[in-house]
């Protein structure tokens, strides 16, 4: 999950909880609102997670290779 899906969650659910009053038979729309911050918390320390991880493996490892060629008439 990227990070920006991750604040989608958490604005979603923040709204569902405490932004909507209506009643819904049979559906609690608080509970799937933190539900949703839950699973947006969660994918967002995930994201960030990885993140750190990928940029921490860092630099390009160069090596030269050297190969004796008889038949080079510089050697």
């Amino acid at each position: 999950m990227t990070v920006g899906g991750s604040i989608f969650l958490i604005a979603v659910g923040a709204i569902l909880r405490y932004a909507i009053t209506d009643n819904i038979s049979g559906i609690d729309l608080q509970v799937i609102g933190l539900i949703l911050m839950i699973a947006g918390v969660v994918g967002l320390l995930v994201g960030l997670f990885m993140y750190a991880n990928s940029t921490r493996r860092g630099g390009v490892v160069e090596r030269e290779r050297y190969v004796d060629d008889p038949r080079d008439p510089r050697i």
